[in-house]
């Protein structure tokens, strides 16, 4: 079937004008479906993955829906965190482009109040808000949702994981009866159905079957490791395996970095890519990447989305992203054109709630590894170089060492001595009987304390986004 023209869907032609500077002629899926009942006056309960297209999905009917004439509150969008309240609101704002007389206004924890009160003071049809500030604001009596319209939850399992069911009932409670409701969410757990069936009149199901969305081709692994011993784990992993190209993603420019600096410091080929850096440079890092010029590319999910390397052999998301379509596109940079790819994630503590609706949201198992002892990486590291030496003595390509072996020889130097000293001098193993090998290197610890984490192109999300909150965002 067809996807439909957004001119088929009965658009005031200030939003098609938006829509069309947006590039979009055709509506997703999503869209398709959501948009007609919405604008019907329907409640709805949609599922759809991310990426779909479902903000304008929800928001396309609502910004139909305002009153130019009236400055009062009419729309509400709950969203779980601050980073996708942010999204949303940029996205209304340009739907909103050529509506004259629509504002609206993120309300979100860690901004200012200040600002967000001279907004909510000057009047706004839009409200996008965290559940813990609108809170706020409503106990401060800075936000009137007296003559709400439409209140739409977005990534409603989201908010119900982080711990925000009451502030939603709260809010909910505070707008009129006769309001529009709109749930989005990934999966209707028996906590949606209970807000569904109290907050909803007779809601229309709209549901897009969602498709495995990590390539069949890679192997996700995931260790439970402490903080400050990723550094460590990664360096074992690489020796363990062998790798020779690959990506490690983290979330901030600084912990990029950071960490390519340690690389570079134990003798990995390893460069980066991330927000900070200018545009030429980047370009050059890819094309040096690409050519295999270097092992290892630290980069943020920013400067990733457009990385395309074919032979890629290993994918480690050193920081777990702060959303699950990250962990898809990170995850998706390997595996490429049916050769095989690992994916490695570190997670500890709260990170293993953050797995489990990434399997969730992507229907892929993410299975747990066991790191390699250091003993099982010594003796991958000799059967590398014994295989090694093998495969020149089969070759046959060392007659050129001949003279230089029997001048040795001749001097009285056992064969073994002889094997034993070009095998210290190309492992570069102890010095002396007895001396231990080096040590693996040590857990990284970030310079500036704490536990590595820090700003850079993505340092305006939550630091631990799926926190349980209680009372703020």
């Amino acid at each position: 079937m067809d996807r439909p023209n957004f001119a088929d869907l009965g658009l005031s032609p200030e939003t098609l004008k938006a829509v069309a500077t947006l590039g979009f002629e055709q509506a997703s899926p999503i869209q398709a479906a959501a948009i007609p009942v919405l604008m019907a006056g329907h409640d709805v309960v949609g599922q759809s993955m991310t990426g779909s297209g479902k903000t304008a999905a929800f928001a396309i009917p609502a910004i139909e829906l305002v009153d130019v004439t009236s400055r009062a509150t009419q729309i509400l969008i709950l969203c779980p965190t601050r980073e996708l309240a942010t999204q949303v609101a940029d996205e209304v704002h340009k739907l909103t482009a050529f509506k004259r007389g629509i504002h609206s206004v993120p309300i979100y924890g860690g901004a200012s109040y200040d600002r967000q009160l001279f907004e909510l003071k000057k009047g706004v049809q839009i409200v996008i808000g965290t559940p813990g500030r609108l809170i706020d604001h409503l106990e401060r009596r800075t936000l009137n949702l007296s003559q709400i319209k439409m209140v739409i939850l977005d990534e409603a399992d989201r908010m119900l994981d982080l711990g925000f069911r009451d502030d939603i009932r709260a809010i909910l409670d505070t707008t009129p009866v006769e309001r529009q409701t709109v749930f989005f969410s990934a999966t209707v757990s028996p906590g949606i159905r209970d807000m569904i069936s109290k907050y909803a009149r007779d809601p229309k199901t709209v549901k897009i079957e969602q498709k495995a969305l990590t390539v069949p081709t890679v192997e996700q692994t995931y260790y439970e490791v402490p903080p400050r011993g990723k550094f460590a784990a990664l360096t074992r992993l690489i020796d363990y395996h062998g790798f020779k190209l690959g990506i490690i993603f983290c979330n901030t420019q600084r912990m990029v970095d950071e960490l390519a600096d340690h690389l570079v410091a134990q003798g990995i080929s390893a460069d980066r890519l991330h927000g900070g850096i200018a545009q030429n440079q980047r370009t050059k890092v890819m094309q040096k990447f690409k050519k295999a010029e270097f092992e290892f590319l630290v980069a943020t999910d920013v400067a990733g989305r457009g990385i395309d390397v074919d032979d890629l052999e290993l994918v480690v998301n050193y920081d777990i992203p702060y959303d699950a379509e990250d962990y898809v596109h990170r995850v998706g940079r390997t595996g490429r054109a049916g050769r095989r790819g690992l994916a490695v994630t570190f997670a500890s503590g709260r990170d293993i709630y953050k797995l489990q609706f990434i399997e969730r949201f992507t229907k892929t198992k993410i299975r747990r590894g066991e790191m390699p002892t250091v003993g099982e990486v010594e003796e991958r590291r000799t059967d590398a170089l014994l295989n090694k030496i093998r495969s020149v003595v089969e070759e046959g390509a060392f007659h050129w060492s001949q003279p230089l072996i029997s001048r040795l020889l001749e001097e009285g130097i056992s064969s073994t001595d002889i094997a034993g000293a070009l095998l210290q001098m190309l492992t570069g193993g102890p010095a002396a009987p007895g001396t231990p090998a080096p040590e693996a290197p040590p857990a990284y610890e970030d310079r500036r304390g704490g536990d590595s984490r820090g700003g850079g192109d993505r340092d305006q999300r939550p630091k631990r986004p799926f926190k349980k909150f209680k009372k703020r965002d």
